[in-house]
């Protein structure tokens, strides 16, 4: 698997679990909203851990950060 998933993408992705998963622990959500947010928070926080999103392999996308081409000091 090659990682198509930047720091800032990864970054967003586990603000966004932990922010389900404070819902959820305080009571705001539950039931089968719970379930389906409890998927994505899953979801969120696997991808964001191997910097890999299946999701993005069909468009081509990747928010990898590029690496920047220095100019040559000749």
């Amino acid at each position: 698997m090659k990682k198509n998933m930047g720091t800032l993408d990864r970054i967003i992705r586990t603000i966004l679990a932990l922010g389900i998963m404070a819902l959820y622990f305080t009571g705001n959500i539950s039931g089968t909203l719970a379930i389906i947010l409890g998927i994505i928070t899953v979801i969120f926080l696997l991808t964001s851990i191997i910097s890999f999103c299946p999701a993005y392999l069909p468009f081509k996308i990747s928010t990898c950060d590029k690496p920047s081409s220095k100019p040559s000091s000749e």
